[in-house]
């Protein structure tokens, strides 16, 4: 068993080993530039036949914030209770 577990360790440690350690002459092209010179591209201007406006209409909401009436009398009463 111990063997089996040993040998599954080497089989997973040795792609490790392979993998580039990144120090290589690689060398990239501050610019890169395609030339379509020699290429016929043809295509076909495609729009839609009519132009389709929709807007919604501006709905009208209630207030959410309600003033109390009688919100002076109730700050009064507590005062009066203190």
């Amino acid at each position: 068993m111990t063997k089996t577990v040993w040998l599954l360790i080497a089989m997973l440690a040795v792609p490790a080993f392979a993998q580039d350690k990144g120090g290589g002459n690689v060398s990239y092209k501050k610019q890169t530039e395609y030339s379509f010179e020699d290429d016929t591209i043809e295509g076909d201007l495609t729009k839609p036949d009519g132009e389709y406006v929709e807007a919604r209409k501006k709905v009208k909401h209630s207030n959410l914030i309600k003033i109390r009436e009688e919100f002076k009398d109730k700050v009064m009463q507590s005062v009066g209770e203190l």
